[in-house]
C-alpha cells in the first residue's frame, strides 16, 4: 500500500512509523521547518515533501495520483477538508481519513465532502489505518485509568482458533469483561456466553493492559 500524509507532526509523524514498519510506502506532507527536520531523522526511509498539503501541484509530487491512501492530520480543519476533497474527487484516492481538530466541525467531515473516516484521537487515528491493511490484529482503542485498562477492539481472521467457538468456551483472563457489541456485517450484537465467533467478527473487550497478550492468544 501506498500512503501519502499531511501533516508531519506528532499525528503523522506516529502513523508514518508505524506504516514504514507494516512495509508499506509513505510519502509526507509538511511546511515547517522544524518538524521537517524531526521527520528526516524519525522516518528517514519515508518520501518527506516540503510545503502546503493543500497544493494540487505539490501533492502530485507527492506522488498523489498513485496513493492508495491519503491522511489529512493536519492542525487545521479546513486544510484537512480540502485535502480530503482533493484526495476523493481529484486524485481519486480509495480511502480518504482526516483529522478533526475541533469536534464542532465533525459534522463537516463526511463521505459527501470525501472524507471515508474521521477521527479526532491521536492513538484512534493511527490504528484505524493499520487496521486498513492489518486485519487479525489486535486495536487499543482507548486507555483509561491512566493506561492500566484499555478498550481492545478485537478483528477476527479466518484462521483465528476463536472462530466457531462460544465466548464461555474460550480462555479469557479473569479480568477481562466482553462489553458493548460484537460487530458482525452490518449487525451489532450484544454478547452472551453462547455466543458463537465468527471470521471477520468485530469485539470490543476491556483488559488489563498486563492481560492484553492473553487476550489476544484467546482470540487471534
Amino acid at each position: 500500500m501506498f500512503a501519502i500524509i499531511v501533516g508531519g507532526g506528532r499525528v503523522g509523524s506516529y502513523l508514518a512509523k508505524n506504516l514504514l514498519e507494516d512495509g508499506h510506502r509513505v510519502s509526507v506532507i509538511e511546511k515547517r521547518e522544524e518538524i521537517l527536520e524531526k521527520l528526516h531523522k524519525e522516518v528517514p526511509k519515508a518520501g518527506i515533501f516540503e510545503g502546503d498539503g493543500s497544493d494540487p501541484e505539490l501533492l502530485e509530487k507527492a506522488g498523489a495520483n498513485k496513493a492508495d491512501l491519503m491522511a489529512a492530520v493536519t492542525g487545521l480543519d479546513e486544510d484537512n477538508i480540502v485535502i480530503g476533497q482533493l484526495a476523493k474527487y481529484t486524485y481519486k484516492v480509495d480511502r480518504v481519513v482526516a483529522r478533526v481538530n475541533n469536534p464542532k466541525n465533525e459534522w463537516l467531515f463526511t463521505k459527501q465532502w470525501g472524507i471515508d473516516v474521521a477521527v479526532s484521537a491521536v492513538h484512534i487515528i493511527a490504528k484505524i489505518i493499520q487496521e486498513e491493511a492489518t486485519l487479525g490484529d489486535i486495536i487499543t482503542l482507548l486507555k483509561l485509568k491512566k493506561g492500566a485498562v484499555a478498550l481492545l477492539e478485537l478483528i477476527i481472521s479466518e484462521e483465528s482458533k476463536a472462530v466457531g467457538k462460544a465466548i464461555k468456551e474460550l480462555p479469557l483472563p479473569p479480568e477481562t469483561a466482553l462489553i458493548a457489541a460484537i460487530l458482525r456485517g452490518n449487525e451489532i450484537l450484544v454478547p452472551k456466553g453462547e455466543t458463537v465467533i465468527q471470521p471477520n467478527d468485530q469485539i470490543l473487550a476491556l483488559s488489563n493492559v498486563e492481560n492484553e497478550e492473553k487476550l489476544k492468544k484467546a482470540f487471534l
